[in-house]
């Protein structure tokens, strides 16, 4: 049973990401009926620690050894943590945790620091999407997964960027306190109490045409013609190549095949319009190149784990849906 919690702190973290936190697991809620956790905030690093915030700093009497004591240990971002060396003592008490039968959670970049303990190898696990490569680099044994909100490898859950690190303290709720828990502590903290997709909803992925040495004319006229179906054989005539040559030079320059290519800025488009517009599902998928709205939303599910409805309705609020 889920009892005491205690989230560590390095110098430069990140205020909301550790507000999630004290809001999901630090709040006394008992006259709702709702579970008292013993909750500790922890420094790593002194009993004062910089935020990333300029003047806004966090101070606590509790040192490491007061993870010893917690059912979950919470590593919540910080500033330049891909990039920093963690305390031996911390990585320490965080593989004891483990060890012991307690449960480890990172939001987003809070990951690095489970790596570094060798927490992460072999295990599937999230990061913010501007993170995902890095994180990939530094721990190779990882098994990261690019898309998601959260991913529960117990005794080791992760979050990818900020307000995942919702979805992942709601989930440990539900896990172990049961739905009805999470969705009160849900409706006090006005969120849903578990949002579908990932974020690769979220994701900015700009063109890389400067790499594209001879096929980039052939992507800006891909780009406008997007409606159009287009076969391999037609685009080679384009950049006057052969079939063959101009599939080995697209995935060259591209990373991908031509097929996908088109279909991720088809996906980019509807998205674009999505937010942007008002027009039917009908009319976004004639103008994608999708053909209908049953075709949309198939791949939209596909490329991004939501609906088009979803999507507008969180990117437009519910009454755009």
């Amino acid at each position: 049973m889920l009892k005491n919690v205690a989230v560590a702190l390095l110098d430069g973290v990140h205020p909301f990401e550790l507000g999630v936190v004290c809001e999901v697991f630090g709040l006394d809620r008992s006259d709702e009926g709702l579970p008292v956790y013993d909750f500790a905030v922890v420094s790593a690093e002194g009993p004062t620690l910089r935020t990333h915030i300029p003047g806004f700093t966090v101070s606590t009497p509790y040192g490491l050894d007061r993870l010893d004591e917690a059912d979950l240990v919470v590593v919540p971002a910080g500033n330049t943590y891909a990039v920093r060396a963690y305390p031996p003592g911390l990585l320490d008490a965080l593989r004891r945790a483990v060890d012991r039968g307690a449960r480890v959670l990172s939001v987003c970049s809070g990951a690095f620091v489970l790596g570094a303990a060798g927490l992460l190898d072999g295990r599937r696990c999230a990061v913010h999407w501007q993170h995902v490569d890095e994180l990939a680099r530094q721990y190779p044994r990882a098994i990261v997964e690019p898309d998601v909100l959260y991913v529960d490898e117990d005794p080791v859950i992760t979050s990818a960027g900020t307000a995942s690190g919702i979805d992942a303290c709601l989930h440990i709720v539900r896990k172990e306190q049961g739905p009805e828990v999470a969705n009160a502590i849900a409706r006090r903290m006005v969120v849903p109490p578990h949002r579908d997709g990932g974020q690769a909803q979220y994701i900015e992925r700009p063109l890389p045409r400067s790499e594209c040495d001879t096929v980039g004319e052939v992507l800006v006229w891909m780009e406008r013609h997007l409606d159009e179906e287009v076969t391999v054989e037609q685009l080679a005539a384009r950049a006057h190549m052969s079939p063959r040559t101009f599939a080995r030079r697209f995935q060259q320059e591209t990373g991908t095949t031509p097929y996908r290519w088109i279909l991720r800025q088809r996906v980019l488009l509807a998205q674009d319009l999505l937010e942007s517009s008002d027009e039917t599902m009908d009319a976004i998928a004639g103008r994608t190149g999708f053909g209908n709205a049953a075709a949309l939303r198939h791949q939209f599910v596909r490329s991004l784990g939501t609906t088009p409805q979803a999507y507008r309705r969180t990117f437009r609020g519910p009454q755009a849906a």
